[in-house]
């Protein structure tokens, strides 16, 4: 199997920034490809007694890319999509609001939350790599660096990638590891592969 049928897989042998940066790509990818192709209905669902969904779990994580790699990174405000939010009234507000929100919405919102910070990633790796420091300190006023950062994804996205799993199952019986070799977005026009 070659590269091009599968883009997300991180190399083999790859450098640090490699295989961090490729262990984010097939998690992003994971997720989209559970979240892909689905009505709002399919969209909607819930598993238990969890109010959790594909839905919410789209716009959590393109809040999440946007948040980590604007704030934290570059010390920049969030991008203007998020101008219009409920969060002074519902801290779960993109988890809850999502459900109302139309399918090809969410999905390029989440497309461009990812493609914005690709671009940022890469400027700071160029820029620092992974030591680099990155705008957000801790309490001590500590600066983190891009590579705390990246692995704060990765943990963000491996959770919620699982939740992910259980939701599309329920939805229509997709299960599992990765996309099949080949696979692209049906749903949104925004997803491009890295060009790493």
């Amino acid at each position: 199997m070659d590269a091009t049928s599968t883009p997300w897989e991180p190399p083999l042998a790859g450098t640090e920034v490699q295989a961090l940066l490729g262990a984010l790509d097939r998690l992003r990818a994971t997720f989209r490809w559970k979240a892909d192709g689905l009505d709002a209905q399919g969209l909607r669902t819930t598993v238990g007694a969890s109010s959790l969904t594909l839905a919410g779990l789209l716009k959590h994580l393109a809040v999440a890319e946007d948040h980590n790699f604007a704030v934290k990174l570059a010390g920049e405000p969030m991008d203007p999509a998020w101008d219009d939010n409920g969060w002074d009234d519902d801290a779960d507000w993109e988890l809850t609001s999502a459900v109302d929100d139309p399918p090809a919405e969410l999905y390029d919102l989440y497309d461009q939350a990812v493609a914005r910070a690709r671009t940022r990633i890469d400027a700071a790796v160029a820029g620092g790599g992974l030591d680099g420091p990155v705008a957000v300190t801790g309490p001590d006023g500590e600066h983190a660096n891009l590579r705390r950062l990246l692995l704060d994804m990765i943990e963000e996205y491996g959770r919620h990638t699982g939740h992910a799993d259980l939701l599309r199952e329920a939805v229509d019986g997709r299960v599992g590891e990765d996309p099949p070799p080949g696979w692209h977005p049906v749903s949104g026009d925004g997803w491009r592969w890295p060009q790493r």
